[in-house]
């Protein structure tokens, strides 16, 4: 398994501890928010385990990537003008949120990184003189 596999692993396991431990008090803001942050903890505990599980293949990262990106916009949005129907008015952002956001910047960096296809090492043709190319 490789570092920036690691990388996005540990990125998964830390917001889904955070997502679900803060689970209870975004219920108390309403059920919609509140249900939101165990359907998060809930898909990146599952991304956590089946990229623990899996040691080939981009569908994996590209999810994670998906997940953190939707996550760092929801996050956005919730701190500028709202979430209509999970959390409508704009919540103040704290320091245990940006630590999160940080954490799932760099597993999105991280993961997209995994996607990237490494181009195979190539030489210059050499051509024998005289030889139209």
């Amino acid at each position: 398994m490789s570092l920036r596999r690691d990388v996005v692993i540990l990125a998964c396991a830390v917001s889904a501890g955070i997502h679900g431990a803060l689970a209870p008090a975004h219920f108390d803001e309403g059920a919609g928010a509140g249900i939101a942050f165990i359907v998060s903890a809930a898909v990146l505990a599952g991304l956590t385990f089946w990229l623990t599980q899996r040691s080939a293949g981009l569908l994996l990262p590209a999810v994670a990537a998906l997940v953190f990106a939707g996550l760092l916009a929801s996050y956005a949005l919730a701190t500028t003008i709202g979430v209509p129907v999970l959390h409508p008015e704009p919540e103040p952002v704290d320091g245990l949120a940006l630590a999160t956001k940080a954490f799932e910047l760099v597993g999105l960096v991280t993961a997209l990184s995994l996607l990237r296809r490494r181009p195979a090492i190539s030489l210059p043709l050499i051509q024998p003189k005289g030889t139209l190319t």
